[in-house]
C-alpha cells in the first residue's frame, strides 16, 4: 500500500460507517445490521427508480448487501463507505438495466392511473383518487409531471440514468459520483449535460403533446 493510500485510509477512519464496515470485516453481525439499517432505504429507493419495479428493486437491494458481506474480507477503507457501497449498487443496477434488454419506450400522454401500476413515483392512493375524480386539477397535473419525469429518466441509457439518479435523488457531488461510476469529474459533467438535454427534449415533446390533447 502506498503512502498516499495509507493517508487516505487513515482519514476515512473518521467515517463511522467505515469503522462499522471494518467491524463487519471481523464478522461482527451487529455492525452489518447497523449498516443495513442506515443504507437499505436509500439503496432500495435508488434501485426502484433505476429499474422502475418494486419487486425487482427489493431483490437487487438484497443482492447489494449480500455482495457487501461477501466482499468484507477484501474491503479497504480507501474511500468513504457510502462511495464504496454505491459503487456496488451502481454496478448491480446497470447489470439489471442491461438484462431487461431494450430501453423502455416513453409513452406520451399515458393516463396517470395506468402508469401507476408500474411506476413507483406515483403512489397507489393517488391513482385511486385520480380515477375517482377527487384530486384537484393542479394536483393531477403535478402527478402527471412526476410520472413523465420518471418515464423520461427510464428512457435514458443506463449510465446517464444512474448519473442523474445519484446527482438528483441522492444529492451526491460530481467527485463522488465520478468515483462511483469510474469516470473523471469532467467526463461525468459531460454525461450529465447530455442527460439533461435528453430529458428536456423528452419532456418538451410531452408538453407539446399534452397541449394538443387539451386543445381538442
Amino acid at each position: 500500500m502506498t503512502t498516499e493510500s495509507v493517508t487516505k485510509s487513515n482519514a476515512n477512519l473518521h467515517d463511522p460507517d467505515v469503522r462499522l464496515m471494518l467491524a463487519v470485516q471481523q464478522d461482527d453481525a451487529a455492525a452489518f445490521e447497523e449498516l443495513m439499517i442506515r443504507y437499505q432505504g436509500r439503496i432500495f429507493s435508488l434501485l426502484r427508480h433505476a429499474i422502475n419495479n418494486r419487486d425487482i428493486a427489493e431483490d437487487l437491494t438484497q443482492d447489494v448487501f449480500l455482495r457487501v458481506f461477501r466482499a468484507r474480507k477484501s474491503y479497504q477503507p480507501d474511500a468513504k463507505f457510502s462511495t464504496w457501497l454505491f459503487t456496488i449498487a451502481n454496478n448491480v443496477a446497470i447489470n439489471a438495466i442491461r438484462a431487461k434488454g431494450r430501453k423502455p419506450e416513453v409513452q406520451l400522454g399515458i393516463a396517470c392511473n395506468d402508469a401507476s401500476k408500474s411506476n413507483p413515483v406515483i403512489f397507489a392512493e393517488d391513482s385511486i383518487a385520480a380515477s375517482s375524480g377527487t384530486i384537484p386539477t393542479r394536483r393531477l397535473e403535478k402527478l402527471e409531471m412526476r410520472q413523465m419525469v420518471q418515464l423520461a429518466i427510464n428512457s435514458l441509457g443506463e449510465r446517464q440514468r444512474m448519473a442523474v439518479l445519484l446527482h438528483k435523488f441522492e444529492g451526491m457531488s460530481y467527485i463522488e459520483i465520478a468515483k462511483i461510476m469510474d469516470m473523471t469529474p469532467q467526463a461525468l459533467k459531460s454525461l450529465l449535460c447530455r442527460a439533461r438535454l435528453n430529458l428536456r427534449d423528452i419532456l418538451q415533446a410531452y408538453m407539446k403533446h399534452g397541449n394538443k390533447v387539451k386543445e381538442k
